[in-house]
């Protein structure tokens, strides 16, 4: 190859990776990604507060922040009014564990907890409730899906391997959180 063609050659390769980077690019690849992503769509009913909430989250690719906003309410801490942003990783880890368990909606136990209910449930408890527990930053919610074995959407959360899955058979819910991977209980 002549020394004028590999010039060539370069100069077109580098011409294809500047064209690859404009944001034109990018943001037009995204645009037709979110185009054909569905909406995400969460039921939930609190158990404490008898609160119903069904409401589309995400939508096109992306939060909705008045969605999210509702959602944060919902999921305060019931005992004291704290509200507190919770991580839309959870819902999508919600999303995700709905869509292949199937159920309707699910049951809310607890969600985002003020360090001051927090403390004072460790103190009461003080096995089953972390002093430094993910419910205080709103990465953390305890769940049950009505009419669907609790065990089975243990193993189902297991299985996303997207943070960590703590039993409680004899409460019958399951803790999810966006922490690292573990998991406890029965």
């Amino acid at each position: 190859m002549s020394k004028h063609l590999r010039h060539a050659a370069a100069h077109r390769r580098l011409l294809l990776k500047g064209l690859a980077a404009l944001p034109l690019g990018l943001n037009f690849g995204q645009a037709q990604a979110s185009i054909a992503e569905p909406d995400c769509e969460l039921c939930f009913r609190h158990t404490h507060t008898d609160e119903s909430l069904r409401i589309v989250y995400r939508s096109g690719g992306t939060y909705v922040p008045s969605a999210l906003e509702r959602i944060d309410w919902l999921m305060r801490d019931f005992r004291t009014g704290d509200v507190a942003r919770i991580d839309p990783r959870l819902l999508d880890i919600l999303h995700t564990l709905r869509t292949a368990c199937g159920g309707e909606s699910f049951e809310i136990i607890s969600a985002f907890r003020s360090p001051t209910t927090n403390e004072r449930l460790h103190k009461a408890d003080g096995t089953g409730v972390a002093t430094r527990s993910l419910h205080m930053d709103g990465r953390a919610i305890d769940v049950r899906i009505p009419g669907f074995d609790t065990a089975a959407l243990r193993d189902a959360a297991l299985a996303l391997r997207a943070g960590g899955v703590g039993y409680y058979p004899d409460s019958d819910f399951v803790h999810l959180d966006t922490g690292r991977v573990r998991h406890w209980g029965a």
